[in-house]
């Protein structure tokens, strides 16, 4: 694994916890980190300085040993050679034992109360010509500065005494005690100081967090204090100038939403009056007329049963006919009379039936409506369920449709489906994206939605939902 890498992973690990935790661990961590780089270097320079005064004193002990003992082996006063090593060890407690050799190597005299143990000789010798000679010997107590110092020039003997380092050990165990004591209270105090100092400095970070969360859904009324002239407070300084920045775009927005809202509405509610008067003049004016077209032409029929071409009157009236059948359906495209005299359930069936009929595709329609829906509302329906007809007979190669159309609480749904070919809604272009655009706007003018739920080859549903309380806005009256 390369460094990057490691690099990446550290990152990923440390990246995924709080600030309060990273501070946290990196005023622990240096604390931990000093304390027993200070703790080794302790340990290592009083080792050091205890290890050379043991030497030096191994080495002073044998010789003050060697001296006073040049004159009892001389006399072969063994009594004073006992009371002289006793008196050795007495004097310093750091001393483990003591012995005099002759100058042949053999042991005159001892501190070991069970026996000499013979394997110790080996260990250490002084040749007549050192001034010492100094062994280190690990034993069952740990190890032990065995010094030997020639007497008289090793003419008479050798003295060697045994210097165990448990004071040093000591030393240095009641020193690392102290300093992790002290690592412990250090790390202590510094823990609570970076808990002060993490809720110093994330209070005001969270804050913000807050009141970015706050915005994020849309109230662009919060504002964060300046906490301190540094950094923080800067930032905080440029999140209200941002807030306050949104709130007048935000402001500016929903002005241009509702002069839209009212445009769409005064469009809809023009074009609705306008189909409205144009059926009406189809139905009142150039259906009477063509009516009164196919009487005379039956009527000129009729007298000129004899006439060498009688066929040319019936052709005419057939046209007349089919002319004034075209007006009636283009006068309830454009506005179905049923729809104002009867409601939206008779007119959406008389519609159902009708683009049945004409495109031979079977179509259920189901409508659970106890009474009739405001007229704003009746007309949006009928003009959307009319552009979803329309879109299956033209897009969706379907085999049947249907209709459900049902009040529930305080809303009126609706719910067209196809088994057709259906289609991306979200990679939606030219007529039909139009289409579905003026559907979902109706729904929206009356503070409703329109979902569509549609993919390649698995049919098409939309599912429209409008509330049926009333709407702040100004709605018109189709």
């Amino acid at each position: 694994m390369n460094l990057q890498t490691f690099l990446q992973r550290f990152w990923a690990i440390a990246g995924a916890v709080s600030i309060r935790t990273k501070i946290l661990g990196i005023v622990l961590g240096f604390i931990l980190l000093l304390g027993a780089g200070v703790t080794l270097q302790a340990r290592y320079a009083l080792t050091a300085t205890m290890t050379a005064q043991l030497e030096e004193q191994s080495v002073s002990v044998s010789r003050d040993l060697a001296a006073r003992a040049a004159d009892p082996i001389l006399l072969n006063d063994l009594l004073s050679l006992h009371d002289l090593l006793d008196e050795t060890l007495a004097n310093n407690p750091n001393v483990r034992y003591a012995f005099l050799m002759d100058e042949n190597g053999q042991v005159i005299a001892h501190t070991f109360g069970g026996g000499f143990p013979l394997d110790l000789l080996p260990l250490n010798a002084a040749a007549p010509d050192e001034h010492h000679h100094t062994a280190l010997i690990q034993t069952d107590e740990g190890l032990v500065w065995d010094t030997a110092v020639p007497i008289l020039d090793g003419k008479i003997g050798t003295a060697r005494i045994g210097l165990s380092d448990a004071s040093m050990q000591m030393a240095l165990s009641t020193l690392t005690a102290q300093l992790l004591l002290t690592i412990v209270f250090v790390s202590a105090t510094g823990v609570l100081v970076a808990v002060f100092l993490t809720w110093i400095l994330t209070r005001p970070i969270l804050a913000l967090v807050n009141a970015t969360q706050a915005v994020a859904k849309g109230d662009f009324t919060r504002r964060v204090p300046r906490w301190a002239d540094d950094e923080i407070g800067d930032l905080a300084d440029a999140f209200n100038a941002m807030t306050a920045e949104l709130a007048h775009t935000e402001e500016l927005r929903r002005e241009r939403e509702s002069l839209r809202r009212q445009l769409m509405e005064k469009v809809i509610a023009t074009q609705e009056d306008e189909r409205r008067r144009i059926a009406r003049e189809l139905h009142d004016s150039t259906s009477q007329n063509l009516t009164s077209l196919i009487v005379g032409l039956r009527m000129m029929e009729a007298q000129c049963a004899h006439c060498p071409s009688p066929t040319k009157a019936a052709d005419l009236r057939q046209v007349a006919s089919h002319t004034l059948e075209e007006v009636h359906d283009l006068s309830m495209r454009l506005r179905p009379r049923v729809l104002d005299d009867l409601g939206l359930a008779a007119a959406l069936e008389r519609l159902a039936h009708e683009w049945q009929s004409r495109y031979k595709i079977p179509v259920d329609v189901v409508i659970q409506l106890d009474e009739r829906l405001p007229g704003e509302i009746e007309t949006a329906l009928y003009r959307i369920v009319q552009e979803a007809l329309t879109n299956i007979a033209r897009h969706a190669q379907a085999k049947s449709a249907s209709l459900l159309i049902e009040k529930r609480g305080g809303s009126v749904r609706a719910i067209v489906e196809d088994d057709g070919v259906g289609f991306d809604p979200s990679a939606q272009r030219g007529e039909r994206h139009l289409g579905l655009l003026g559907m979902r706007e109706r729904a929206e003018l009356l503070g409703g939605a329109l979902t569509i739920e549609s993919s390649p080859n698995r049919g098409t549903s939309i599912f429209i939902e409008i509330p049926l309380l009333p709407q702040p806005s100004n709605l018109p009256t189709f």
